[in-house]
Parts: structure tokens; C-alpha cells; sequence
């Protein structure tokens, strides 16, 4: 009997796929958890599982032979006359060819220039986000020609490539599709180019000690073609039209000093500001002065004329209204400020009065009234720079010192900022041009240059440079054609950036549109001497 019991327990052994007495199997674990298993599928697993135990039974020997010899072909069988045999040469399943177009996953190496890619990429990451907001658009033109010259169009192709590039045609060779795809591009003549700006100053004059204080206003322009220019404690008129200059007049004391001035809207007065405070009142053909109005504690840094109503601002934070009709000249005081006002502009309507002041505030005021209309504080440092919209009375630009360098505009009727740039430099003066809509800003620290935006876009279109120092002043020409700036280099530099195209200077010659024809600011070519 013992033999016999042998014999059954290897038997059970080979029969490898019969049921043991071990755990469950998995699927059946699974079966047995879930409750809402469908039932008709575990009867199929079932009667399959018992079909399989049953054959399994019967001959082990012969399943476990056909599983290991199920795919090679037996010796005593020949392939050609086997029913079920495949033909080696026949087979469904023949080896395929390697591809030649490649995937499209996988980069081709040979089509791949691995020099020209890990240049893109380190460029990429080491490219400065900020740089072509720094960059005139000149020197950016200029970087991109070069590039275009020396590496061609290989810096506008792929890192990776993942299919050879086509032939090239033979010569002579042109496409008809050219014409057919190229039809509905805008020719060449009929494209809008950019007008041509001069990069380099028409005229270049000295200004030695001119004094180099951010909260001064010390250059001005008038109607009659006379630039007024105040060095310490001197004022010199210099005439655009022949380039004569004489001295109007100089402070007493050696240690006072000019701190702004401003012409009224008909060119024949020039008010003054000084360093003890004083409002000096001048007549320019007689060279002689009118009056001295006194009041502010201070000096006098900004000056801005309404009609026949002066006001001034001084290091106080005061503005003070002057009427230069009467004897009793002090008709009004604002004080919205607590440091020292350094912009001061009326509105060309004269609706509006803004003042700027080193207290980092931008005030809007109304004629006759003590109170400020709008206050805006957001700018981050001391607001000079100010220009009212030739084509909008009630849009303002204001521009923030070092730490702010954004350039703001306002809709003074409703209180709202329309929006704002970043300069990356010291905003020092602002002016709009009328002809083309739009705007000169001039920046100190870091960058010493002029930018000339478009508007509303306010995209940059071109950039002047020249100072070695920060520009602390401008003004422009009654045309409206030239612009002078004056920087802390003691130099002062004309500039023809908004020129009158060919309608509006025709119409200007038939006396059309107003103006003084001989006071163009490039009659002389040659360097010259304020004093």
C-alpha cells in the first residue's frame, strides 16, 4: 500500500496545472471579495478552469510536451507536406526593413548641428528678459543685421531636427508655387516705413556752470524763437534765428542763485526764480526789470504761467498764485505738498494746474479753489517731469524720479492712471509732439539718453544719445520740429527729431500754419558758447 501511495503523490506532482492545496489564487480572491461580481462570468472562468484541469489530467506528459515543442517544428514531419505547417519563405511575419524617413520622436543626428544648439540654449538662459527695453531700436536693428550677415538663417532653426532638410534645386531653378502663395503679400511700396530721426544733434552749445540739481527748471523756450538759459546766478537769451546771445541780467549776490524760469504765452516777459525766494519779472526788449515779487520763505524752483496769473513753487512744499496786473501780486496759496515742488504746469486750457513735489505726491488743482482736485501718490519717488496732451486737455504724463522710473498718464476729469511704462532710468522732463503724436522723455541716472515714444503704444522708436551726464532739462521750439536738452555735462544740444513732413511744411511756407520760418535751430552748424 505504501508503494501505491507513492505512485499517487507524484503523479499529483506532474500534474502541474491541477488545483493545489495551497492559498487561493489571486482572481479568485478578487471574485470572492467583490460582491456585486457578475456571476455568469465566474461560471465561463469555472468551466473553462475545469476543462483545462480535466485535459491537464488525462495526459500530462503529452501538455506539458505540446507547450515546450509548440512552436518548433518536429524532424519526422516535413514542412512542405505538413497541412498545418507554415513555409519558412511563406510566413505572414517577415522581418520588416529598418525605416528610412525616421520618427518622429527621435531626432536625426546627422540633420542636427549640436554646436548651433548649445549656443541657443545657453543663450536662451543667459539672455536678460529687460534687455530690448534698455536698447534703442537702432542698436537692435544693427545687432540683428550683423547676425543676419555673419550666421545667415541658421540662428532661426531647430535645436533638434528630426528629418533632413530637402535638396536644394538646381540653379536657375523657381518654383511656380512662389508666385501663387507671395500674391497677397503688401509690396514693398506700399509699406508705412518708419521717418527717419538724426541720431546726432544739429547744434551743440556750452553751458558752463550750469548747475546740476534735479529740482530746478532752468531752460525755456518762447514763442519768439529765444531760449533762455540761467547759469548760476546769470540769464542769457541766445536767439535761435541768428545765434546772437546776450546776458538779460545777474543776481547781486554772488551766492544767490537762479532757480527757474518761464516765458508768458506772448514771448515779450521772462519771469525769474531765485534762490532768496523772489519772482523777478523781466521785459526782454528793454533788458530792464519790471518788478520783484516776494513771499515764499524759499527758493523758487518751478514757475508756470496761466493767462496773466504766475505761479510759482518753492522748497517749502507752497505754491503761490501771482498776479502780475496789480500791485498786490499774492491773490492765492496752495499747500499740498510737504517738500519742495519741482513741476508746476498749467493745462493749455488753463482748467487745470499739476504739481509735482519731492514728497512723492502728483496734485491736480482748479482755478480758484484751495483744495486739490486729485491727489496721486504712485509713483515711488519725486515728480518733475510733467506735459499736458496738446490733443487731450484733460490727459497727463508725469514722470518719477530714481527709485520710481515709470512715466504715468492721467485722466485728470476722472482720476484714473490709463497706464503706465517702466523707463529703467530717471525720468527728468517730458514733451509731446503734436505732429506725430508723440513723446520725448529724457532720463538721468542710469542712461543719459533721450527716447522718443510712440503713442498710445508707447513703443520705443528711437533713442538719442550724446550727454555724458544726466539730462536735466528740455525744451522745445515754437515749430515744434527741434528739442533742447540740457545736462549736468554743461552742454546743451539741439536736436531735429520731430520734423514736419512735406504737406505740413508746405503749408507752413504759404504762412498757413503760424510759426517763425527764419528761427530754424540748424541755421549754424558749429559749436558755440552760451556765455
Amino acid at each position: 500500500m505504501s508503494h501505491l501511495n507513492f505512485d499517487t503523490e507524484i503523479s499529483s506532482l506532474m500534474k502541474l496545472d491541477a488545483p493545489t492545496s495551497g492559498p487561493a489564487m489571486r482572481w479568485q480572491r478578487k471574485a470572492s471579495e467583490v460582491p456585486g461580481c457578475n456571476t455568469s462570468m465566474n461560471r465561463s472562468l469555472n468551466k473553462s478552469l475545469n476543462k483545462s484541469l480535466n485535459a491537464s489530467t488525462s495526459s500530462p506528459m503529452k501538455a506539458s510536451n505540446r507547450s515546450f515543442h509548440s512552436k518548433t517544428p518536429s524532424k519526422n514531419k516535413t514542412p512542405g507536406k505538413s497541412s498545418r505547417s507554415r513555409t519558412p519563405g511563406k510566413s505572414s511575419k517577415t522581418p520588416s526593413k529598418t525605416p528610412t524617413r525616421g520618427d518622429r520622436f527621435i531626432p536625426n543626428r546627422s540633420a542636427t548641428n549640436y554646436e548651433l544648439s548649445s549656443f541657443m540654449l545657453t543663450n536662451t538662459v543667459t539672455a536678460d528678459p529687460d534687455a530690448e527695453l534698455v536698447q534703442s531700436p537702432s542698436k537692435l536693428e544693427y545687432q540683428k543685421l550683423m547676425s543676419d550677415n555673419l550666421n545667415g538663417n541658421q540662428l532661426s532653426s531647430r535645436i533638434l531636427s528630426y528629418k533632413n532638410k530637402p535638396p536644394t534645386g538646381p540653379e536657375g531653378f523657381q518654383n511656380n508655387l512662389k508666385v501663387l502663395y507671395s500674391q497677397n503679400k503688401t509690396p514693398g511700396s506700399s509699406r508705412k516705413t518708419i521717418r527717419h530721426i538724426p541720431q546726432a544733434p544739429e547744434r551743440i552749445l556750452d553751458a558752463p556752470e550750469i548747475l546740476d540739481d534735479y529740482y530746478l527748471n532752468l531752460i525755456d523756450w518762447s514763442c519768439h524763437n529765444h531760449l533762455a538759459v540761467s547759469l548760476a546766478n546769470n540769464v542769457y537769451l541766445w536767439n535761435a534765428g541768428n545765434g546772437e546771445i546776450k546776458q538779460l541780467m545777474q543776481l547781486e549776490n554772488p551766492e544767490d542763485y537762479i532757480g527757474s524760469v518761464s516765458w508768458i504765452k506772448e514771448g515779450n516777459y521772462l519771469a525769474i526764480g531765485t534762490s532768496s525766494g523772489d519772482v523777478q519779472l523781466w521785459d526782454v526788449e528793454s533788458s530792464r526789470r519790471l518788478r520783484n515779487m516776494s513771499g515764499h520763505a524759499a527758493r523758487v524752483g518751478a514757475l508756470s504761467w496761466n493767462a496773466y496769473i504766475l505761479s510759482s513753487g518753492s522748497r517749502t512744499g507752497t505754491i503761490h498764485h501771482h498776479d502780475v496786473r496789480v500791485p498786490d501780486h499774492h491773490v492765492g496759496t496752495l499747500a499740498g505738498h510737504t517738500q519742495e515742488v519741482c513741476g508746476l504746469k498749467w493745462s493749455p486750457d488753463g482748467r487745470y494746474l499739476a504739481s509735482g513735489a519731492n514728497d512723492n505726491l502728483l496734485n491736480i488743482w482748479q482755478p480758484n479753489v484751495n483744495t486739490a482736485l486729485h491727489t496721486f501718490s504712485q509713483h515711488q519717488a519725486a515728480v518733475k517731469a510733467l506735459a499736458w496732451c496738446p490733443w487731450q486737455s484733460s490727459v497727463l504724463a508725469s514722470g518719477g524720479g530714481t527709485a520710481d522710473r515709470h512715466i504715468r498718464f492721467w485722466n485728470v476729469s476722472s482720476g484714473a492712471c490709463l497706464s503706465s511704462v517702466d523707463t529703467k532710468s530717471q525720468v527728468c522732463a517730458l514733451l509731446w509732439s503734436k505732429e506725430h503724436r508723440e513723446l520725448l522723455s529724457a532720463h538721468g541716472y542710469a542712461q543719459n539718453q533721450l527716447i522718443v515714444w510712440k503713442y498710445p503704444t508707447m513703443t520705443r522708436i528711437a533713442e538719442l544719445l550724446g550727454h555724458t551726464s544726466r539730462i536735466l532739462h528740455m525744451a522745445m521750439s515754437p515749430d515744434g520740429s527741434t528739442v533742447v536738452s540740457a545736462a549736468a555735462d554743461e552742454t546743451l544740444r539741439l536736436w531735429k527729431c520731430f520734423a514736419r513732413d512735406s504737406v505740413s511744411k508746405k503749408a507752413a511756407e504759404k504762412g498757413v500754419l503760424g510759426g517763425d520760418r527764419k528761427g530754424g535751430a540748424g541755421s549754424l552748424k558749429m559749436r558755440q558758447s552760451i556765455r
